[in-house]
Formats: structure tokens, C-alpha cells, sequence
């Protein structure tokens, strides 16, 4: 009995070494490591994820891994990153908008340099804002400018909790910056006229597809071209037409890992291989049959008869960058408010 003691003590001694030199670590004890993840997303990648998933699942299965499930969350990408803040446990988080992660940093849950922990600034595949029209395109709708006019109903998300819709006003307003010159007056204008056009402002992305499409309320929708792209594929080809703008404002779409929570439940690994995925060759080709655009040159080859070209400004160059934009247009009494409440 003596002797059992003392080996107990032993390895508890040795154990406990052995954490004090960060040789192991809490979760990398744990017996039983996570089944599952959760993966927090904006609203319309539903169906981006779900491939995504079904095709890291069969990577981790080839390798020998024990397969992990990864569970979605989707809504709005800014309610989304309220609700982490407010306890939701994401392992992971894949935005339409820096903001969204970096809001998550100043509250310590994302490292505070996570643009440097993947390519490309942490961002794997981009979009812009585009538009869906109805088959022919009666409206005759060709660029931002037509979306103002009297007999054009428009459909979008409320950019107060859409980051696909803050897209849509920075588009929007690039637009009219350079069709008017900078007249603050005639962007205000243009602007103005742009939302009052809007019949209903749903929460997300998807909610707004389902007014246009399901609903079948407007004569055009404004989204990423990402989601013009799983409409017509979706409802048919010959129900809906898409229309590249002239112009349109670069959405980088980030990815995170949520450091806090990784480490406490011990699924780093799994979590930073989830996300690098998204960046190899089979990643990036599901992301581009999904209407997104990539970084793999092998894939832009492949796919660019799909995506015509057009001019993109980016947030930095067009509007001084995100934290400017939140305080400068997005804050609260500022231009978007005013816009929203004089409808």
C-alpha cells in the first residue's frame, strides 16, 4: 500500500511538472477532446458551409484524425458578433466585416494581431456589393444610379445590423462620390432618394433574399455577388439575371479564431485547421463554385469566365478605413441614422 502511495505521488508530481514547463497542457489532457465545433457565420453562407464542413470532415477522415463536427451559427454578421460577446462559445467566426472581428479583439476574445495568423490579411475569399434582377430585367436597371430613381423598388438588409448591407451604403456611396464629383449635397441627395426606395429593411442578408425572391417584393436586390450567384443557380437562371455595377466597394470576408474559447475547451488545433482549409486548393475551389472569389491563381484560371470585371475601391482608400467609417458614418445620430429615420 506504502509503495502505491508513493507511485501515485510520483505521478502526480511528474504530472504536475510537466504542466508547470508547458509541456502539456489542460484540454490536451482532457480524454475525451471536443466532437465538435462551432463555426459563428454571417447569414447567407448556409450553404458555402455546409460543402465547406462536408469536405473537411472527409480531409480529416483521409488523414487518420478523429472527425470533428463542425456546427453553424448565421445571422447577421454584427448580431453575430454581439451574440459572442454576449456568451455565444464560437470556436471559430467567418465575417463579412473586419469590424465584426475586430470588435472581438478589443474585447480580448480574438488575438489582437489575427489579421497576421492567416494569408491575406485573414481573409480567404472576397465579394463586393452586386445586383438580381427579374428575368429581362424589366426595370432596365445597369448601375447604382438607376436605383434611385422613382419607379425602382429596392431591396436590402438594415445596414444598423448587416455588415452585407454596410456594403451596400459604402457601394452605393462611392458611387455617387464619383458620379457627382464629391458634391456632398447631391451624395446626400442621391443617397436620400436610394432608401426611400426601400419598402422593408429585414435583419440579414438571407431575410432580404427571401422578400425578393420568395416574396417576390422589388425590382432589384442588392447583395454580395457571392449570393446573386446561389439565387440563380438555386431558383433557375431564367427567373433571375444578375447585373455587375459599374463600381462597388471590396468585401473581404475574415476569419478568426476565438482564442478564449478555443483554450478552454481545447480545440485550437482542430479550429486552425478548419480555417486553413479554407485556403487550400479543394477550400478554395468550393468557395468559387459558390460565387465567391479566391486567391488560388489555379482557381481564378478556372473560374474567371464567371466573374466579369469591375472596378473596386476599398474601404481604406475610398473612406479612410473601418474605424473612421464607424465613427464617421455609422455612428449613432451620424449620416446612416439620419438616412434610416428620415424614410
Amino acid at each position: 500500500m506504502a509503495l502505491a502511495r508513493d507511485l501515485s505521488a510520483m505521478k502526480r508530481f511528474l504530472l504536475a511538472g510537466l504542466l508547470a514547463a508547458g509541456v502539456l497542457s489542460g484540454p490536451a489532457l482532457a480524454a475525451d477532446a471536443p466532437s465538435s465545433i462551432l463555426n459563428v457565420s454571417y447569414d447567407i453562407s448556409r450553404e458555402l458551409y455546409a460543402d465547406v464542413n462536408a469536405a473537411f470532415a472527409k480531409k480529416q477522415e483521409a488523414a487518420g484524425e478523429k472527425p470533428v463536427e463542425v456546427k453553424q451559427s448565421h445571422g447577421g454578421s454584427s448580431r453575430q458578433a454581439r451574440a459572442i460577446l454576449e456568451g455565444l462559445e464560437a470556436d471559430v467566426v467567418t465575417f463579412n466585416q473586419v469590424t465584426d472581428v475586430d470588435v472581438l479583439a478589443k474585447n480580448e476574445l480574438v488575438a489582437k494581431d489575427w489579421q497576421q495568423k492567416f494569408p491575406n490579411s485573414a481573409a480567404p475569399y472576397y465579394s463586393f456589393p452586386s445586383f438580381l434582377v427579374r428575368a429581362g430585367n424589366p426595370k432596365g436597371i445597369k448601375d447604382w444610379g438607376d436605383l434611385a430613381r422613382d419607379d425602382v423598388a429596392v431591396i436590402f438588409p438594415n445596414p444598423k445590423t448587416s455588415g452585407n448591407a454596410r456594403y451596400t451604403y459604402l457601394g452605393a456611396k462611392a458611387w455617387a462620390e464619383k458620379e457627382y464629383k464629391g458634391d456632398a449635397a447631391k451624395v446626400t441627395d442621391y443617397l436620400t432618394r436610394l432608401f426611400g426606395n426601400v419598402p422593408v429593411f429585414d435583419t440579414g442578408g438571407r431575410a432580404a433574399t427571401t422578400t425578393f425572391v420568395e416574396r417576390e417584393t422589388g425590382d432589384v436586390l442588392i447583395t454580395f455577388e457571392a449570393e446573386t450567384t446561389a439565387i440563380r443557380k438555386q431558383y433557375g437562371t431564367d427567373k433571375f439575371e444578375a447585373v455587375t455595377p459599374s463600381i462597388s466597394v471590396l468585401g473581404e470576408f475574415p476569419v478568426a479564431v476565438v482564442d478564449k474559447v478555443v483554450d478552454k475547451r481545447g480545440s485550437r488545433k482542430v479550429a486552425t485547421d478548419y480555417l486553413t482549409f479554407l485556403y487550400s486548393p479543394e477550400g478554395q475551389e468550393i468557395l468559387a463554385q459558390h460565387g465567391n472569389r479566391v486567391h488560388d491563381a489555379a482557381v481564378i484560371e478556372k473560374h474567371k469566365a464567371e466573374f466579369p470585371p469591375v472596378e473596386l475601391v476599398t474601404v481604406e482608400a475610398a473612406f479612410g478605413g473601418w474605424d473612421k467609417v464607424g465613427k464617421t458614418e455609422f455612428q449613432s445620430g451620424g449620416p446612416l441614422d439620419k438616412l434610416l429615420a428620415g424614410r
